[in-house]
């Protein structure tokens, strides 16, 4: 992460929480894009994202190429890693852009933080964290809150919706398994910027592939056979949009909060992107939320903010990538 240069002074944390919240405003735009360009312009998910993960990858290249040219070096002995990190990356950004088109902007975005308990469950069976009380409170409202929000309780939500049902779960665990992903890469010194670029630009040319393999799956069109994507003017302002703000943007104000506050105070203020999310899809797509689905999101993020008081007792200072 490149460093801020400070002052003798130490800056305020009002900044920082005024930073990271508006990081966290930015990013909870990105599921309102992509359901903006996929029903107005019928774009297919996998080409949606390669395109997405292109021009965020490219982008953070250009850049670093000019301004910190070091960081592109990346040790020979790091790269097999680096490429499982992209392939993961690629699988989650497949799952949940098609997600956001059956699920909604805001249902798909609440129902990707359902990670916060899965990975609660994974750390406790493969790193021998302890699963304390709360824990266990925190992984049930998780799961029963994810339950309420895709409607899985409804046997008629399985026979109209199935697709999305899954999808929004899975790419639940994707997420999770993408987070702890980056926990090991800031373990290994890889610098955050680095993992983005590569990662990216890796993630990129897989969905390329997936959209060409899997152009359809259950009635649900997923790729398209041409690579350039039917857009207008506006269409490719939006596209180039999503790829520079609230992908790189999100993400770059992020771990720029991380310079001016603790790493489990800014995971904490992160929680706030569903409920962003949900009005902006509210005031710009009139998306709405059922009584299930706002108790089940306020479960969600109930089990959320219990974890992420949990890491902040336990003094983690480990960074999480940015959640989309």
């Amino acid at each position: 992460m490149i460093q801020p240069i400070h002052s003798g002074r130490k800056p305020a944390a009002g900044r920082g929480y005024a930073i990271a919240i508006f990081g966290v405003a930015v990013w909870s735009a990105t599921a309102t894009f992509i359901a903006y360009l996929t029903s107005r312009y019928d774009l297919p998910p996998f080409l949606l994202a390669a395109w997405r993960d292109a021009i965020a990858g490219l982008t953070v290249w250009l850049v670093l190429r000019a301004i910190r040219p070091d960081l592109l070096r990346l040790p020979r002995s790091q790269w097999r890693f680096v490429i499982g990190y992209g392939i993961l990356l690629s699988g989650f950004n497949a799952l949940w852009t098609v997600s956001v088109v059956l699920n909604g902007a805001a249902v798909s975005t609440v129902m990707v933080y359902s990670s916060a308990a899965f990975t609660a469950l994974i750390a406790w069976r493969m790193f021998g964290e302890e699963m304390s009380l709360a824990k266990i409170a925190a992984v049930i409202l998780g799961i029963g809150g994810c339950v309420l929000v895709a409607g899985a309780y409804d046997p008629s939500a399985w026979q109209s919706n199935a697709v999305g049902v899954i999808t929004g779960l899975v790419s639940g665990l994707v997420f999770t398994a993408y987070s702890l992903m980056g926990k090991i890469s800031a373990q290994r010194g890889i610098s955050s910027w680095t993992a983005l670029t590569y990662t990216f630009m890796l993630a990129s040319g897989l969905l390329v592939i997936y959209n060409f393999v899997l152009p359809e799956l259950g009635g649900v069109t997923l790729g398209s056979l041409s690579l350039l994507p039917a857009l207008d003017t506006r269409g490719w302002i939006a596209l180039v949009l999503l790829g520079l703000g609230p992908t790189i943007g999100g993400y770059g104000l992020y771990n720029y909060s991380l310079s001016y506050l603790p790493a489990s105070v800014v995971n904490l203020l992160a929680t706030m992107e569903p409920a962003m999310t949900a009005v902006q899809s509210y005031l710009l797509l009139n998306e709405r939320f059922t009584t299930a689905q706002v108790i089940g999101s306020l479960l969600i993020l109930g089990g959320v903010v219990i974890i992420r008081l949990m890491e902040g007792r336990g003094q983690q200072e480990t960074i999480n990538p940015a959640p989309i």
